[in-house]
């Protein structure tokens, strides 16, 4: 029988799962499966990053893109270290990716021999599954048994493999049997549930709409139900082009990240159909006696956030079809037109500073340039930080497009990683890496990446010289002097021309989108280095527009406050007013700092 190196087997195995391509930096245990990646040259392609944690992080970038898994690798100790902030971040979001980790031979393993270390104890927190090698026979075997569990368990899996292990010839007699792994289809709903939907749907005054990531593919059937029964529709983050963003029922993200429509409507709402969603953040909105339908695939979601009135253990495009064609078309209730002429009046707001001559810039004018110059394919890679606040509010996605960020993770420096895989996978559409100067600064490294392949990735870096998101919770949360936000100017652009990229540095309106047309020309990567704002994007989570001074800060004289539309459409005052779970009976004179729902981004 044909023998083979185990490290050869590995990548085997990997390539008939129909994986051409794998991420990683090379060190002196992985020697066995560089050896390998050599021999399979003219079949895969080894992208090698800056930075294994860059690796890890475009692993996980490739299946929230693609829905296929992506690879990675690291060698041991410093290399494997690096890798677990990709795989947290392929964890919290519930994303099938593959590591694989090398390890010093099993003679020098409990020794305290050079760059080892325990492993399997350390990777078993940050997987769904982990595994080391006990003999070279098992390589084949382990890595067809990572890549099922990564796809069944919905996350990241690792398998360790000894040095010695990796060069030891073994029998080429495994067979991948990847057509008898399933693709997700899930169950419809029953009869039942649709029927006990359908009533509370009958029954409620001002029903909603609060979908997530679960709901991807039922993009269509989202708009349908709130088009037949006048529901308005807010979102996670990660829910964020569910439906294109110019939908008129869209009210947007939820939360301080989000537009102001979304923040209000959520509190005035008496029925939530509440779909694919598990945003950790959604126990702090809706009001407390809502009802809820709640649909999603995993059971053990239901009533974690909210009290669930009806439970559908269903596929959300089947769901809501079920009930689309089940229930009686409504009429728009109070609500309904509140939530469409409050998210106009927000619009408008914001479409009045797109040609703003404000220095230094605005995001309106910069993102009003994203907006109409991107491709109706175009992929968005987005860092974490207050670029997120402004992708959520001003990136209109439509069409055929794709976007990717760190969500329950929320890791600074997502950004490059994931706009490598972009460009990996997708090499004929247009990429955008989006991030501010914070979170760029954390993966720059990998614009040498980009340069060494030729990647066409338009890297745009908002300067505003501030951890802006971290800011805005110092002065808005935890009302404390701002402390380790502020960081120095840098010149991107000179940062990009030594790691040969095209580098531009922007100030106005005219000259981004000059630049932007010149990156349309070219071939390969380029940056754009944006001198932002300084000034913080305007706070949902306040939203005091009864105070002078708020309205001031914000320049926010053209807001209207959400009582000016309930009142116009005939909301009731309890409803117009309603108390979401998060909100203080009476406001405290010295707020305590926020201790529960505030995070660092990274």
């Amino acid at each position: 029988m044909t023998k083979i190196n185990g490290s050869d087997a590995m990548l085997k195995v990997i390539y008939d799962w129909g994986i051409d391509h794998i991420y990683g930096f090379p060190g002196g245990s992985f020697d066995s499966s560089m050896n390998a990646i050599y021999d399979f040259r003219d079949k895969m392609k080894f992208i090698e990053v800056r930075h294994e944690e860059a690796g890890a992080l475009a692993a996980s970038a490739e299946y929230k893109l693609t829905g296929k898994l992506g690879v990675c690798f690291g060698s041991a100790g410093p290399g494997a270290a690096h890798l677990f902030n990709g795989l947290y971040d392929a964890k919290f979001d519930k994303t099938p990716m593959v590591a694989i980790v090398a390890n010093v031979p099993t003679s020098r393993q409990d020794i305290d021999f050079f760059q080892a270390f325990d492993e399997d104890k350390w990777f078993l927190n940050a997987s769904v599954w982990c595994r080391q090698a006990k003999t070279a026979e098992q390589i084949p075997i382990l890595t067809d048994e990572a890549i099922r569990q990564a796809y069944a368990r919905k996350g990241p899996a690792v398998i360790i493999i000894p040095k010695d292990y990796g060069w030891q010839k073994i029998d080429d007699n495994f067979r991948v049997n990847k057509d008898a792994h399933p693709a997700d289809n899930y169950p419809a709903p029953t009869k039942a549930s649709v029927e006990e939907a359908v009533k509370l749907l009958k029954e409620a005054k001002n029903p909603t709409m609060y979908i997530g990531l679960g709901a991807k593919d039922a993009g269509e059937e989202v708009k349908g139900f709130a088009e037949k029964f006048k529901t308005p529709i807010m979102s996670s983050y990660l829910g964020k082009g569910v439906v294109e963003d110019k939908f008129p029922a869209y009210m947007g993200t939820i939360g301080r990240i989000g537009p102001k429509a979304a923040q209000e409507v959520q509190s005035a709402t008496d029925l939530v159909v509440w779909v694919g969603n598990n945003s950790p953040f959604s126990v702090l909105w809706f009001p407390k006696n809502a009802k809820v339908i709640q649909i999603d695939v995993d059971s053990a979601k239901f009533g974690k956030r909210h009290s669930t009135d009806v439970s559908m253990l269903a596929d959300a495009k089947k769901a809501l079809r079920a009930i689309i064609d089940a229930g009686e078309e409504r009429s728009e209730s109070p609500l309904y037109k509140a939530a469409i002429a409050d998210r106009e009046n927000w619009d408008a707001w914001q479409a009045s500073f797109k040609n703003s001559d404000e220095m230094p810039v605005r995001p309106e004018p910069i993102w009003d340039v994203i907006n109409k110059k991107a491709d109706d394919n175009a992929i968005f890679a987005i860092d974490v930080g207050n670029v997120n606040v402004d992708s959520c509010r001003l990136l209109n996605l439509h069409d055929d497009q794709k976007w990717t960020t760190s969500g329950l993770h929320a890791t600074m420096g997502y950004g490059a990683p994931a706009a490598l895989t972009a460009a990996t996978v997708y090499p004929d559409r247009e990429v955008w890496q989006l991030a501010g100067d914070g979170g760029f600064a954390m993966m720059n490294q990998e614009l040498l990446t980009m340069a060494r392949y030729n990647m066409h990735v338009l890297n745009i870096v908002f300067t505003n010289e501030t951890l802006g998101y971290i800011q805005a919770e110092q002065e808005d949360e935890s009302h404390q002097p701002l402390s380790g936000v502020i960081i120095p100017d840098n010149d991107w652009a000179k940062v990009a021309e030594g790691m040969n990229v095209k580098g531009v540095t922007v100030r106005t309106k005219k000259e981004f989108e000059d630049a932007v047309d010149e990156f349309k020309k070219m071939d390969g990567p380029m940056l754009i280095d944006v001198k932002y704002t300084h000034e913080m994007p305007y706070s949902t989570e306040l939203n005091s527009l009864d105070d002078p001074a708020f309205v001031k800060k914000y320049q926010a004289e053209d807001l209207k406050p959400f009582s000016y539309f309930a009142e116009k459409y005939g909301l009731e005052a309890d409803a117009a007013t309603g108390a979401s779970q998060h909100e203080e009976s009476e406001p405290e004179e010295d707020p305590a700092p926020d201790t529960v729902s505030g995070a660092s981004q990274h």
